[in-house]
């Protein structure tokens, strides 16, 4: 698996090259949390921020809750619902808002490799999505994410304070009803190269540059997103 991982982050990092991708800027900031109530449950949350194009106004906002049994120190399993807005700005549309609601399940295995923390996560979203002036559709779509963290300090194996560089990257998939939004399996890539700073072993702070790359039915987009992030562990 750990070889699998590393050969998707490689080649998926390269991109899909097309004369009809369209260029954005944008700004992320989010929190994620992951609280653990005993030694097997506990709850996992993250809330987002995003903004459109040359941040003109907020776009997305989504929240995420979910329950994680912890199978081992290596391994756990999670199961949530996420709610999101989206801020279309349509012209001649009386709802500028839509909402998406999804269910998702995921599975999440970490380990080292030398002084490198890594983490893979394998996420299964069933989506429910509001389109303007239409039903709403429902869709599945496939999420593999692979994250590598380096700490900076000479000994790091606990690794509980100091400055790290972490590298990620993440496919989606859609495996079901993809002719509802792209025709295509692939859906889109995010790459993201940070660095950032342990206060303790509870909160991580970390900024970084991430390109989304997102296949359109028309045009594909490739997103140049600063991004802020907030870890919380308790």
């Amino acid at each position: 698996m750990k070889k699998i991982g590393l050969a998707v982050l490689l080649f998926m990092s390269i991109g899909k090259l097309s004369a009809q991708t369209q260029l954005q800027n944008s700004g992320w900031f989010a929190i994620f949390n992951t609280t653990k109530f005993n030694a097997k449950w506990g709850l996992a949350f993250d809330a987002q921020f995003r903004s459109s194009d040359n941040w003109e106004y907020l776009r997305n906002v989504l929240i995420r809750p979910g329950i994680t049994y912890y199978i081992n120190n290596k391994n756990n399993i999670t199961a949530g619902y996420l709610y999101t807005t989206t801020d279309t700005r349509l012209i001649g549309t009386s709802n500028n808002i839509l909402t998406e609601n999804r269910i998702w399940e995921q599975y999440i295995f970490t380990h080292k490799l030398k002084s490198v923390f890594v983490s893979h996560r394998a996420r299964l979203e069933q989506r429910f999505i509001e389109q303007a002036n239409s039903d709403e559709i429902f869709t599945q779509r496939f999420r593999y994410f692979i994250r590598l963290m380096q700490p900076l300090q000479a000994n790091s194996a606990a690794f509980e304070k100091g400055v790290f560089v972490a590298l990620q990257n993440e496919v989606f998939l859609n495996v079901q009803n993809k002719e509802l939004l792209n025709n295509s399996l692939f859906d889109q890539n995010r790459f993201y190269l940070a660095g950032g700073y342990r206060f303790s072993k509870n909160v991580d702070i970390e900024a970084g540059y991430l390109n989304q790359y997102s296949n359109g039915l028309v045009k594909n987009t490739s997103n140049r997103v600063a991004q802020l992030a907030l870890y919380t562990r308790f």
